[in-house]
């Protein structure tokens, strides 16, 4: 098998000029599988962090306000408490409570209404938060006098832009008015200006309607547990926190992340739509090879017989022409995979792929084995026919040609 390989090594550099127009279509043909896989892999990672900053990584579970059939009134401190057991209990380190609510914000020009969250530091790791300047939440800011706030990039221009090493502050016109540092800036929303700003919760306590004055909003909370242990967790804390309110009240535990959802892959049809493409092209470069190697078995016939009559096999003489076809398209298939590492890999192109991805995604080892693999069986094909001819070219013809 060494032998074969050396063999056709040293016919490929004979006929290199032959080959070579031919290889470059395969070349160009496994980039583009390759790439096709290379890229997929980036997009995916993309899709799915847009997916996670909607719900939450998995596996996200959700503890719903409870409900009562009689229309109990819901004590918020006894939930906050059941929620802080089942928190101690199952050990788990990132959850917290989440409040969305409206507050108007004071601006130098007026005061305009902007959709409040209140959140705790938690859920920044939860749902992938982005901030474009400054900083998420950490556990020192719930000690601030003035609560902290991460604000959108909309309501930071409207402010002015100002440096946030200044501690830039702003009025939330709640309750009683309360003012606000600005610790983070979020990235510009690409679909327009968008008037968001998170809170930690015990900032918002300050500025919330007061318990019973029936616009308090009761928060709901998360929990991000390992993803085998979900649904075992869901029962668990529906259980518990049930058990902890008493009778008569609901309790609803779900999950919200995307894979509890069963969302298919919306960029398959695209990517099988490339795989097909670049097929097409590795078909069409074979065709070239297999026309190429069966001019060069023509010429070697006399060597062919030569090699037979000093004892060659059938075999090492179809493995020979063979393997010729193989190491050409083996070395167009390692071209074309380094230049699918160039592309996906370039910063500009994941940058127009993938804008904002957080976690970096290496190119995939599947990729490159597809690659290469898709070449090898390129050049078998492109080789079979030639070498069956080779087979079965007889010793004394061979000679005398």
């Amino acid at each position: 098998m060494i032998g074969a390989f050396i063999e056709a090594w040293a016919e490929f550099r004979v006929h290199k000029a032959r080959v070579l127009l031919s290889l470059l279509g395969v070349a160009i043909a496994v980039a583009a599988l390759a790439s096709v896989v290379g890229v997929g892999a980036v997009a995916t990672q993309a899709q799915t962090e847009q997916l996670e900053r909607g719900g939450g990584r998995p596996a996200t579970l959700v503890l719903q306000p409870p409900w009562s059939a009689d229309g109990a009134q819901l004590d918020p401190a006894k939930l906050a408490g059941a929620f802080a057991q089942v928190v101690e209990r199952y050990s788990i380190t990132y959850a917290g409570g989440v409040t969305w609510a409206d507050t108007r914000l004071q601006y130098p020009d007026g005061a305009e209404s902007v959709t409040l969250t209140a959140v705790d530091p938690a859920y920044g790791v939860m749902h992938r938060i982005q901030v474009e300047h400054g900083g998420w939440f950490t556990e020192r800011d719930a000690q601030r006098i003035a609560p902290a706030l991460v604000v959108s990039d909309a309501i930071w221009q409207r402010l002015g832009a100002p440096d946030l090493r200044t501690h830039p502050t702003v009025t939330m016109l709640g309750r009683q008015p309360t003012t606000g540092v600005i610790v983070g800036v979020l990235p510009p929303d690409p679909y327009g200006p968008n008037f968001q700003a998170y809170i930690l919760n015990a900032g918002y306590a300050a500025i919330a309607p007061p318990p019973g004055s029936g616009m308090a909003a009761t928060p709901m909370y998360e929990f991000w547990v390992p993803l085998d242990l979900a649904d075992a967790l869901t029962e668990r804390i529906r259980a518990d926190v049930a058990s902890a309110l008493g009778d008569g009240w609901m309790v609803d535990v779900t999950r919200q992340d995307y894979l509890a959802w069963g969302t298919s892959d919306p960029l398959e049809p695209i990517r099988l739509i490339l795989l097909i493409i670049a097929g097409v092209i590795l078909l069409l470069g074979a065709l070239s090879l297999v026309n190429i190697a069966f001019v060069t078995v023509k010429q070697r016939v006399r060597e062919i017989g030569i090699r037979r009559a000093f004892g060659a096999t059938a075999g090492r003489v179809f493995l020979a022409v063979m393997l010729e076809s193989v190491v050409a398209t083996l070395l167009a298939g390692v071209v074309g995979v380094a230049l699918a590492v160039i592309l996906v890999q370039n910063e500009w192109i994941r940058s127009y792929i993938a804008p904002g991805l957080e976690d970096a995604v290496p190119f995939p080892a599947e990729a490159a084995f597809i690659g290469l693999g898709a070449a090898v069986g390129v050049g078998a094909l492109a080789g079979l026919l030639p070498a069956l001819v080779a087979v079965r070219v007889k010793v004394i013809d061979a000679i005398r040609y």
